[in-house]
């Protein structure tokens, strides 16, 4: 992996998941990392007694302190920073820290998500709860456009720099509930729409998925750990093929090494082909194959999915050529 040692990242939404190893990952190449999010060690909402679901993320143990900890254990230098990126002026006030304290910006990640506890799966649209659902997009995608606008004026200034937005799945294709697909494609559509301005000023924007990831909660969920994890492929058969966050994180890590990341600016991209043209790994030294392990397993759901991706690229538009 390429060094960033004296680059200076912003990841947001730090604490778990694809957000913490890609601060560790940028930390393994030696950057100064601010881990960001709300879940603090004085924060910290216990659990509720009795069963409760490994995806109530605002009870879960991790801290921002914990990953900006990591971070540096790994090489790098974590900050950690105590930001609620639905509020503009804890974003506004995060961003002028940075500024005064690095003098630059290299790198921003869009991680904030606090959709699980939302998301409504089964159920129709007409259905869904409306509250729930602005909730989700108010968190996992207005934080996003916040956070993003108030970062990119010190990358503009410098006429370099990237934004990554983390996403799940890489297409257009329905992802089984109203509001969950809203907030996936819009992220992608919003990495679009700021390659578009920002490419004349020399900053990328990219998308980003991981595929099938052994987070915290998905590793709980599962009833393994990170020792016995292949168990998990019994009760869901692609988890064999599943990855670690580090996997994602090595992926917004050679992208921000990468001095040609501009031409990707604006694509939708996946952790699993980021391998492969990288020709990195995840930290068990394995190059996880979701896409491959797919099409020869689930032939049904692919289909469904190209079916799906062929009616949306069919609407058409104003100026579509007629037959």
């Amino acid at each position: 992996m390429k060094s960033l040692k004296g680059k200076v990242a912003v990841v947001a939404g730090a604490t778990r998941g694809a957000g913490r190893g890609i601060a560790c990952a940028l930390g393994e190449a030696g950057a100064t990392v601010y881990c960001t999010g709300r879940s603090t060690r004085e924060k910290r909402i216990p659990r509720r007694r009795g069963k409760s679901s490994a995806f109530e993320l605002e009870r879960r143990p991790e801290t921002i302190e914990e990953t900006a900890e990591m971070v540096s254990a790994r090489g790098g230098t974590g900050v950690h920073a105590r930001v609620d990126h639905t509020d503009e002026e804890q974003v506004k006030a995060l961003f002028r820290r940075v500024k005064k304290e690095q003098g630059r910006l290299d790198v921003l990640v869009n991680d904030v998500w606090g959709g699980d506890e939302l998301t409504e799966w089964g159920v129709p649209f007409w259905k869904l709860s409306t509250e729930k659902g602005l909730l989700m997009l108010r968190r996992a995608v207005f934080s996003h456009i916040i956070t993003s606008r108030h970062a990119a004026p010190t990358l503009v200034e410098r006429k370099r720099g990237l934004i990554v937005e983390i996403t799940d799945g890489d297409g257009l294709n329905y992802r089984g509930t109203l509001f969950y697909d809203l907030v996936k494609v819009s992220v992608i559509r919003l990495a679009f729409d700021m390659a578009e301005e920002l490419r004349r000023h020399k900053v990328a924007v990219v998308a980003l998925t991981p595929g099938f990831l052994r987070s915290e909660a998905m590793l709980e969920h599962m009833g393994v750990t990170e020792e016995n994890w292949r168990e998990g492929a019994k009760k869901q058969p692609s988890f064999i093929e599943s990855e670690t966050p580090f996997l994602v994180g090595r992926a917004v890590a050679a992208l921000a090494a990468d001095p040609k990341v501009l031409k990707k600016s604006g694509k939708a991209l996946s952790s699993w082909n980021l391998a492969r043209e990288y020709g990195f790994t995840d930290v068990d030294g394995r190059a996880p194959r979701i896409d491959e392990w797919v099409q020869e397993n689930m032939p049904g759901f692919l289909k469904q999915v190209r079916e799906s991706e062929r009616r949306f690229c069919e609407v058409g538009s104003v100026f579509s050529t007629p037959d």
